[in-house]
């Protein structure tokens, strides 16, 4: 019973159909009143709940002591990771956690927006009864905090206070060494045995990982964040981002590689890239090549596309002006994003500013002059660039009469650390409007109220896939104004987007399925689609090399055939099981060819049963064949989605002749495949037979089954060894990247 003598209500949450579930938590008072209190549609609130439920109940059983798990936790950029684990750690404390840490922000500012959320989402100033957060934010090794955690924990420790009155220590820590250092020295000096403890790191692919692992040392962030792991024996470490690449791609054995991944669902309003670079909304436009500074193209005056953008922005604001402030309503914004470099930002910020002292004496024109009609026609040009995308939008005349207001409701506000200040923080509720003008500081973490229109003439720099799909600020909850969004992007930056898109639902749509089957991270094969002109990220965090390809109108053969005895046994078995399979007939052809060039053929042969039942369970074990055929796979799998009866052809090579071919002293093999006959004369070559590469179908994927006797220095070694060789058509080509690991 409760402080009121109401009854606190408690749902087992079942783990039955969570795979690889540890055990089952329950969701009490705390995860409910979070969701409640953002009150969300039902079915939404209980999306939340169940994800969070699924992410804790595969992390440590606190009832159990002395285990720690590691997980990820992939959502999309702008998407609500905070609300996510929000709730996770009120059904942590619903669950027995005493211990809750938060790493997040490596700034001051970005510390502090998550912890003035967390307390809000928490609701830890709402102190009604008992307390049940003790907060603490970047602590030392003080006497003060030292005894004021160790009797929060101690009333865990009296079996005689109820669970209701025992409070949750909430630790807030910045991402950085010095910060977790203090931490770790501070705990280190409690018993924390009994403790089960829930750390969550944000934006994880930030700073926590090793970024000195090729060098055989460890960073210093990262080192800390081990000892912070050391302190607590009985804890459950969450890793929160919307770009996974990185803690994907660093060693398995590695402290912080995941043991389990959560794909998080956004809410029905959320759009991403799919609706600004798969869909056909209008939103996207590029800037021309004049209009990007470089050292090249120096600017010296404010270029055109950044006055289109300003006009737009602007009659966006005068339209939400008329539309009525609300709390669906209350902030406007622009961000332009123009470089790293903060005197550039200076530049732009005096530009816009110059721009609106500008068109503020334009307005005040009398009404006939020449050079007020020229501003009003480009500004009803905006007008009607809007009206293609928002329904109702107000007339032109209306907004005009507002306009004069729009400007006075705006704050121009430059982002970043220029002067050796802080970054700003942002009173949202000193302006309607905002024009924020910056680089780095708003990549990441840093969230735009109301964003509607983003400037970013700004190239890919280097190309991380991971750092340019964190720039999406513009990503987010506004499906109910998205009419007025607007996106301005450097060409190159527009295609590194468009192709982000493909590369992140295939990424998302793989690890949803090792989440759903259960199975381990560390089991996944690492695979991604991802365009050549991209990297995954920074290459100072991956130990192990990774490959790339595309097959198109090319054969993918393995070059080490020669295994032991029990692969060579099992490959052949899973191949000839698979030919019985089929119906087979002899292949057409000259009548003049030679045993070995004759074959038989399959041409109507399922794609999913050669995928399922042939190239899956065939072991390739050379660590470059294993990478190529995974490739492979993801781009059979990926043809696969696009059209479930997808067909192949099937030969089977040569049955009626035992060909024989050499391999070197490591198994490789030097040519399986057989050339065309004749070779001479030259313009008889391949009339009988065009060579086994020709021998596919023009269209489709073909597989080739051969079974050899192979020799080394003339000795025969092994004998009916199966090799199988896949054709890929043009159509299913699609970049990727895959990387091995021992």
């Amino acid at each position: 019973m409760s402080a009121d003598d109401t009854t606190t209500v408690v749902t087992p949450m079942s783990t039955a159909q969570v795979p690889g579930a540890l055990w089952q938590p329950i969701v009490g008072p705390e995860a409910r009143g979070v969701v409640d209190r953002k009150r969300l549609p039902t079915e939404a609130g209980e999306v939340v709940i169940e994800a969070a439920a699924s992410i804790l109940a595969r992390g440590v059983n606190p009832n159990q002591q002395g285990s720690h798990q590691t997980g990820l936790v992939v959502g999309y950029v702008q998407s609500g990771k905070t609300l996510s684990f929000t709730t996770v750690m009120a059904l942590a404390r619903d669950n027995g956690y005493r211990l809750i840490i938060t790493v997040a922000g490596i700034s001051t500012s970005l510390l502090n927006q998550s912890t003035q959320r967390l307390r809000s989402d928490l609701f830890v100033d709402d102190v009604d009864g008992y307390l049940r957060w003790a907060t603490f934010t970047n602590p030392t090794e003080t006497e003060g905090n030292w005894r004021a955690i160790e009797q929060v924990l101690d009333e865990w420790r009296d079996p005689q206070v109820p669970e209701s009155e025992r409070p949750t220590v909430l630790i807030t820590v910045m991402k950085n060494h010095r910060h977790l250092a203090n931490l770790v020295a501070l705990l280190q000096r409690l018993n924390l045995d009994d403790v089960p403890t829930l750390i969550v790191d944000d934006e994880a692919d930030q700073a926590s990982l090793n970024t000195l692992v090729n060098r055989g040392r460890e960073s210093t962030t990262y080192r800390r964040l081990l000892e912070l792991r050391d302190t607590v024996p009985c804890h459950t470490f969450l890793q929160y981002t919307a770009t996974p690449q990185a803690p994907l791609l660093i060693n398995i054995i590695d402290s912080l590689s995941p043991d389990f991944v959560e794909v998080l669902e956004p809410g029905e309003d959320y759009v991403g890239g799919r609706a600004f670079f798969s869909e056909t909304h209008g939103l996207v436009r590029l800037i021309p090549y004049d209009d990007v500074p470089s050292d090249d193209n120096p600017l010296i005056d404010p270029p055109g596309s950044l006055l289109d953008a300003l006009r737009i922005f602007l009659v966006g604001i005068a339209a939400g002006l008329l539309q009525g402030r609300s709390r669906s309503n209350a902030n406007r914004s622009m961000l332009v994003h123009p470089s790293r470099e903060t005197a550039q930002h200076q530049e732009y910020r005096i530009w816009i500013g110059q721009v609106f002292d500008e068109w503020r004496r334009l307005m005040a024109l009398p009404e006939g002059d020449s050079d007020r009609a020229d501003f009003i026609e480009d500004f009803q040009e905006a007008h009607a660039e809007l009206a293609h995308t928002v329904p109702g939008l107000p007339s032109f005349e209306e907004v005009a009469n507002v306009l004069p207001r729009a400007f006075r409701l705006t704050s121009i506000e430059e982002v970043n650390t220029r002067g050796r200040r802080g970054t700003p923080t942002i009173d949202w509720s000193r302006s309607y409007g905002w024009i924020l003008v910056g680089g780095q500081a708003m990549d990441r973490g840093f969230t735009v109220e109301g964003l509607t229109v983003t400037y970013m003439p700004r190239g890919p720099g280097v190309g991380n896939a991971d750092t340019i799909q964190q720039r999406g600020r513009f990503f987010g909850y506004k499906r109910p104004y998205l009419g007025y969004c607007r996106t301005y992007l450097e060409q190159d930056v527009l295609t590194a987007f468009e192709e982000y898109v493909e590369h992140e639902e295939e990424m998302r749509r793989q690890l949803q399925h090792v989440r759903d089957v259960g199975n381990s991270l560390s089991e996944w094969k690492r695979a991604f689609v991802l365009s050549p002109d991209l990297r995954p990220c920074r290459n100072n965090v991956i130990q192990y090399d990774y490959a790339r390809g595309r097959y198109a109108d090319a054969w993918f053969a393995p070059r080490f055939v020669l295994n032991a005895t029990s692969v060579i046994d099992d490959n052949r078995e899973i191949a000839q099981a698979f030919i019985d399979g089929l119906a087979i007939h002899p292949d057409e052809g000259s009548p003049d060819r030679e045993p070995a060039q004759m074959h038989s053929v399959c041409r109507d042969a399922p794609l999913i049963e050669a995928v399922e039942r042939l190239l899956v369970p065939y072991r390739f074990t050379a660590p470059g064949d294993t990478q190529e055929i995974t490739g492979v796979l993801l781009q059979l799998s990926h043809a696969l989605e696009q059209n479930p009866n997808e067909g192949c052809v099937v030969y089977r090579m040569s049955p009626g002749y035992a060909r024989r071919r050499a391999v070197d002293t490591n198994g490789r093999i030097r040519n399986l495949f057989q050339g065309a006959a004749p070779v001479n004369p030259p313009e008889l070559r391949g009339s009988i037979y065009s060579g086994d590469r020709e021998i596919h179908a023009p269209e489709d994927v073909t597989v080739q089954i051969h079974f050899v006797d192979l020799t080394q220095s003339g000795e025969r070694v092994a004998d009916n060894v199966p090799v199988i060789a896949v054709w890929i058509p043009r159509r299913m080509e699609l970049p990727w990247l895959t990387q091995e690991q021992p």
